[in-house]
């Protein structure tokens, strides 16, 4: 059996510097600027069609929407060096409900999401439970 579902990811973004909003303006957003070595490696095993929950972090601590990785494997135009990776992404959908970090820290199954457990990492691998889980709760 073939498992057709993308892989989930996470993206941080402070949103005084690039917020979901901004996103949705350019309608098509690089996700540059990482200089993290666990964070390269992730932002290098995107695939175009990868789903990523959009993360505001230092203002707002919570997931704010879904955004799709529309161009993978380029690399990062704000470095001079070559060695850092960078994807496209596109807004999917914003949440009506944000799922914020206190409510991801408190649910006993997300225990052991990237999130949470490296909470430094800019760019997270999500397992399809926790998206399904973290999903559901943005429902509300």
């Amino acid at each position: 059996m073939t498992n057709n579902r993308p892989n989930y990811w996470l993206v941080k973004s402070e949103p005084f510097k690039y917020s979901w909003d901004d996103l949705v303006e350019e309608v098509e957003g690089t996700w540059d600027g990482v200089r993290n070595h666990s964070a390269k490696l992730n932002l290098r095993s995107m695939t175009v069609g990868d789903e990523c929950f959009f993360y505001h972090s230092r203002e707002g601590l919570e997931i704010v929407g879904i955004c799709e990785v529309s161009v993978d494997g380029i690399m990062d135009p704000t470095d001079e060096t070559g060695k850092w990776d960078a994807v496209k992404v596109k807004p999917k959908r914003k949440f009506d409900n944000p799922v914020s970090l206190k409510q991801i820290k408190a649910e006993p199954r997300l225990a052991e999401c990237e999130l949470v457990r490296l909470s430094r990492l800019s760019v997270a691998k999500i397992r399809p439970d926790e998206w399904d889980l973290i999903c559901e709760m943005a429902q509300g």
